[in-house]
């Protein structure tokens, strides 16, 4: 079960990624936003697989009519997974928030 402070402490551990509120919840953002708490205890991301997660743990994974416009968009309940897969998850939208990007142009960056 993942909470708030885990999605804190991974989001920020990603190079260049910065913590701000956004409609009055806690968001963090890479060059775009990366994720956002939409209410307590759910998380919104950027993916490109938001049909077939959602098509196959609708009960862990949804979108709400406010989010039709935005196909990489997906809500996520907290309490339905775990930290590796937050992770992952940020990891894939950190990539879609441009955060790769701005990862190479950092000395060092791979």
């Amino acid at each position: 079960m993942a909470t708030e402070d885990d999605v804190r402490t991974a989001a920020l551990a990603l190079p260049g990624v910065t913590e701000r509120l956004s409609w009055g919840q806690p968001a963090w953002f890479a060059k775009t936003l990366l994720a956002r708490i939409w209410e307590p205890g759910v998380l919104t991301v950027k993916t490109e697989e938001r049909e077939a997660l959602a098509g196959t743990e609708p009960e862990t994974y949804f979108w709400t009519p406010h989010h039709e416009r935005s196909p990489q968009l997906l809500l996520v309940r907290l309490d339905r997974i775990d930290g590796q897969l937050l992770a992952e998850l940020l990891a894939d939208s950190y990539r879609l928030a441009g955060g790769e990007r701005h990862r190479r142009r950092q000395p060092g960056g791979q």
